[in-house]
């Protein structure tokens, strides 16, 4: 198994937009309701981009099966040595070891670009996330309750944190 990391370009959004509709629609990865367009993924990555914002794509076989990004934390301008980062994987690739390919890589490009920490948010029924995460050394540092309501439920967060 031949896994490849490398940046996003804007042709593999189509794959990208399949595994985020995914976890739209059946987890609570993320706390969207409403699936996205191929336009409005499209224009969420260019912004990252223009930024200057990492966005990177796991790539087997010639086919995208994972992507991972890190962009501002918070909007103030203290932030600015903190990101918050995402990590997904195409749910039949799931515990091929993309997750780790992708944060691996994520964690040296933020570390190449001064930053000093990295923030994940995860939802805190999503245990393996938690723990893949602090595999990487990110510590649980955070818990907001009944911060997200889908699924009929409320959710709560937990926030990870790596210093870099």
């Amino acid at each position: 198994m031949d896994i490849k990391i490398r940046d996003y370009q804007i042709a593999d959004c189509p794959a990208i937009l399949d595994i985020i509709n995914d976890a739209i629609l059946h987890s609570t990865a993320l706390y969207d309701y409403n699936v996205r367009t191929l336009a409005t993924q499209e224009a969420i990555f260019e912004e990252k981009l223009q930024k200057g914002f990492p966005v990177i794509v796991a790539e087997m076989n010639n086919e995208v099966i994972g992507f991972g990004y890190y962009s501002e934390f918070r909007f103030r301008e203290a932030y600015k040595f903190t990101v918050e980062h995402s990590v997904y994987a195409n749910k039949n690739s799931i515990g091929k070891g993309i997750g780790k390919l992708l944060l691996t890589e994520l964690i040296e490009r933020a570390k190449q670009q001064n930053l000093h920490t990295m923030i994940g948010v995860i939802d805190s029924e999503n245990t393996n996330s938690i723990d893949f995460h602090k595999k990487f050394g990110f510590e649980e540092v955070g818990f907001i309750k009944e911060s997200g309501y889908k699924f009929d439920r409320w959710l709560h967060s937990v926030f990870v944190q790596k210093i870099l």
